[in-house]
C-alpha cells in the first residue's frame, strides 16, 4: 500500500500563488509517474498536470504557463506551483501515483483550494 499526503491547499486571492506538496509513503518501491488532479464543485475530476520518474511532464491546456510540477525522487514528494490563480482553478486537488511494478494506482485525500475574484 502508498500512502499520498497532500498539504498546502487553502484560499487565495486572483492573481495570487500557492504551492501544493504531497509525499508517498508505504510500499514506495518502483513509484512511477506522479500527477496532480482537480475536481471542481459538481464537476469531473481532471488531470492538471503529470511527472514521470525522469521528469518528464505533461499539462493541461487550462494550466500551462502558469503551473508547473516538479518531483524530488529522494523524498518521494510531488510538488504543485501554481501562479496567476484564477476563481476557475478553485477545485479539490488530488495527488496521484503509480507504482511501475505491479500498475497499483493510488489518490490522496485531497486539498481544497479556494480561489476569490
Amino acid at each position: 500500500q502508498v500512502q499520498l499526503v497532500e498539504s498546502g491547499g487553502g484560499l487565495v486571492q486572483a492573481g495570487g500563488s500557492l504551492t501544493l506538496s504531497c509525499a508517498a509513503s508505504g510500499s514506495i518501491f518502483g513509484l512511477n509517474t506522479m500527477a496532480w488532479y482537480r475536481q471542481p464543485a459538481g464537476k469531473q475530476r481532471e488531470l492538471v498536470a503529470g511527472i514521470g520518474r525522469g521528469g518528464n511532464t505533461n499539462y493541461a491546456d487550462s494550466v500551462r504557463g502558469r503551473f508547473t510540477i516538479s518531483r524530488d525522487n529522494a523524498k518521494n514528494t510531488v510538488y504543485l506551483q501554481m501562479n496567476s490563480l484564477k476563481p476557475e482553478d478553485t477545485a479539490v486537488y488530488y495527488c496521484w501515483s503509480d507504482i511501475a511494478r505491479t500498475r497499483a494506482a493510488y489518490w490522496g485525500q485531497g486539498t481544497q483550494v479556494t480561489v476569490s475574484s
